[in-house]
């Protein structure tokens, strides 16, 4: 078989199949990175709305610990047993 045929043939098959191979190679790897991308976002996004929960409820916590310093001496008793009582009634955890 004369060289020039081997080449002929490896130029005429031998790239397409692998230029073929190639491709498809390329198209999942990028369809795994679009799906690992996808998953990160929604952990983000789950994480990020957990965050916001957590600091509603510091705010809150913060709001009322705000009213309580700057309220006269009377009314600051009234609302440390009122909020001992929501807390009693809430089961151990302070709720507005």
């Amino acid at each position: 078989m004369p060289i020039s045929l081997l080449i002929f043939f490896a130029i005429v098959v031998g790239i397409p199949v692998a230029g073929g191979i190639a491709t498809s190679a390329f198209q999942r790897w990028l369809r795994h990175k679009e799906k690992m991308t996808e998953m990160i976002a929604d952990q983000t996004a789950e994480r990020s709305a957990q965050y916001a929960q957590h600091v509603e409820r510091i705010e809150a916590r913060l709001r009322v610990v705000e009213q309580i310093v700057t309220d006269g001496g009377a009314q600051t008793a009234a609302q440390i047993e009122a909020l001992r009582d929501r807390a009693r009634i809430g089961g151990g955890e302070t709720q507005q």
